[in-house]
């Protein structure tokens, strides 16, 4: 984390819509400070903007910045300034030139490392303990805990461009701050985060350069007594830059792992989920981990879905489409749980098994 930012001065401006600086080095648009570490240059470039007035050039600023793994070219800057005008989660993705990423937040609702970590968050739920999400993304599980009555959330992630979509299209309860993992102690200090916390990461942390650093702020952030909950850690995918299930177990601390395919398993079932060994797991693709307080299971049943549902858009014309090639490539073989063409009368398990799903209401 740079130097010269300081986190603790920004909250007054970073729950509200106003477009503002909160601090010098800290400007914040559309409720979202921007704090991510190596990018001072952009830092100094949106609140030179702000400072004029210039909110809309701002957003653009902020729109085009992307992960250090993406390796598109950001979209013109005409088109970026489209994207306040979009009416749907889908349509600013497009305009975001999201590419295979939109295709996974489009179809999150469904597939399989998400119905993964619902099963872990049922089987280990926050309660009323604060929850922070790093590398939250368009914010799905945020959603997921705010609809189940969670009120206290904080989604952090690099991408600010992910944050506003989340904001503005899926949970617009929690907090986003755009940051590195590493600034996690100070996000509970300039949010007034309170510890013990619940600290999650899904579908991320293997991507994590850094990640004894990345372990050590979330365990300080979670605080004494707290939780930090990783899921779908890869081990034998070759995206990011994964670990063995030992390492993962040895950088958190912890000898509660579960494969993912098993808690996939288990949410379709309506089953507690089996933990495993991590010399047990070499076989697994991802793993999960909970180290700290591991909480007791949730008091509903998260494998059923709240209304209203919707039919899943992956059926077209009654037939199962993915979205793409390299989507299908990912997602088919472990989604077996969705039949090749849509059934008629539809099975009692229809929304547990995903053939119909609780999409955001502008989806």
């Amino acid at each position: 984390m740079s130097g010269s930012v300081d986190l603790r001065l920004r909250r007054a401006g970073a729950d509200g819509d106003a477009a503002t600086a909160a601090a010098p080095d800290v400007p914040v648009v559309d409720g979202i400070p921007f704090a991510r570490a190596g990018r001072d240059e952009l830092r100094a470039q949106v609140a030179g903007l702000l400072a004029r007035g210039e909110v809309d050039r701002a957003r653009v600023a902020l729109l085009a910045d992307a992960d250090d793994w993406w390796t598109e070219p950001a979209p013109p800057p005409e088109q970026l300034a489209r994207v306040p005008a979009a009416t749907t989660l889908r349509e600013a993705m497009g305009l975001l030139g999201m590419g295979r990423v939109g295709d996974y937040f489009a179809h999150r609702w469904s597939d399989p490392t998400h119905l993964a970590g619902l099963a872990l968050l049922q089987q280990h739920w926050p309660g009323r303990r604060p929850v922070v999400d790093v590398a939250c993304g368009t914010g799905t599980h945020l959603r997921e805990l705010a609809r189940r009555g969670c009120t206290d959330l904080t989604g952090v992630d690099v991408v600010w461009a992910k944050l506003w979509l989340a904001r503005r299209f899926v949970c617009a309860g929690a907090r986003y701050v755009c940051a590195d993992v590493t600034a996690a102690p100070d996000l509970a200090a300039a949010h007034g985060v309170r510890a013990p916390a619940y600290v999650l990461c899904h579908d991320a942390f293997y991507f994590l350069r850094d990640k004894p650093a990345a372990a050590a702020a979330m365990r300080a952030l979670a605080g004494d007594g707290g939780t930090v909950v990783v899921g779908h850690a890869h081990v034998a995918d070759p995206h990011g830059e994964p670990l063995t299930p030992e390492g993962y177990a040895a950088v958190l601390g912890t000898d509660l792992l579960y494969d993912d395919a098993e808690l996939t398993a288990a949410l379709l079932a309506g089953r507690p989920p089996r933990p495993a060994a991590a010399t047990d797991l070499h076989e697994s693709e991802a793993v999960a981990l909970v180290a700290g307080d591991p909480r007791s299971p949730a008091p509903v049943d998260l494998g059923e879905p709240l209304g209203p549902l919707r039919r899943n858009p992956l059926y077209v014309d009654g037939v199962l489409r993915w979205p793409s090639e390299r989507y299908a490539a990912e997602y088919g073989p472990r989604s077996g749980y969705l039949p090749a063409r849509w059934p008629d009368p539809l099975p009692a398990d229809a929304a547990r098994r995903r053939l119909l799903v609780d999409l955001p209401e502008a989806w």
